[in-house]
């Protein structure tokens, strides 16, 4: 069997190398580097399955290196996991609207951390492996919005929309269930999997920007006051 790889982005050294070893305890292969710069490099000499990105890095920070990993077509599908200090949620909100799949706050357990590096590549290896043709063949049209899950795309009127990984997943999520009613923390795990720790801000902030993204058929996204969101029937 394979082994999985992940690259570790971390400028303290203690903490790289602690990380780095639980998860060569657990079978994965590792490569570590201290530097948003180093990153990008090491990201396309050799694709990782996961990127464990610390916020904050000397030079190119982790959100600008989130931007340019998920806005490259050969590095978008590549999961990464934000690696945050506390009190920076703002930054967190950003990782997660440019596609980031999850995040960690330190000081944080490795046990949490590894099962958090788990569930994002299980989710991962899902989508992986779920039949193309299957995916092709899934597309959701309401009104002028058309959204093709094996393409990827979103379209408004016929002109293509720009969205990220998460407004993606999101929109589809609340699309092809028209009409229901969703919590917050229901779209969590609808887009991200159970246990997500994320505050319900995120998701607002998320639908916000979506619905800004799509013009006027941002629309049929509607605030259930109290409850949360639904896509209008």
């Amino acid at each position: 069997m394979v082994r999985q790889s992940v690259l570790v982005v971390e400028d303290e050294e203690d903490i790289r190398e602690l990380v780095s070893y639980n998860l060569l305890k657990e079978g994965y292969q590792v490569a570590g580097v201290a530097s948003g710069e180093d990153a990008l490099t090491a990201v396309a000499d050799k694709t990782p399955d996961l990127v464990l990105l610390d916020i904050m890095l000397p030079g190119l920070d982790g959100l600008s290196v989130c931007r340019r990993l998920k806005g490259d077509p050969r590095f978008a599908s590549i999961p990464i996991i934000m690696l945050t200090a506390k009190g920076e949620e703002p930054d967190v909100v950003s990782g997660l609207n440019m596609g980031a799949d999850d995040y960690v706050t330190k000081p944080f357990s490795p046990k949490v951390l590894l099962a958090r590096v788990q569930a994002v590549l299980r989710r991962a290896e899902s989508v992986t492996d779920q039949p193309a043709e299957d995916q092709s063949l899934e597309v959701v049209e309401t009104g002028e919005l058309t959204i093709h899950l094996g393409r990827h795309e979103v379209s408004v009127a016929g002109q293509p929309v720009d969205l990220t990984a998460t407004e993606f997943k999101l929109l589809h999520f609340l699309a092809k269930r028209p009409g229901w009613v969703f919590t917050r923390q229901q779209i969590l795990d609808g887009v991200h999997g159970d246990n997500y720790a994320i505050t319900d801000r995120a998701v607002d902030v998320q639908i916000v920007g979506l619905r800004r993204k799509l013009g006027g058929a941002g629309a049929s996204i509607e605030t259930v006051r109290g409850v949360g969101y639904r896509f209008k029937e």
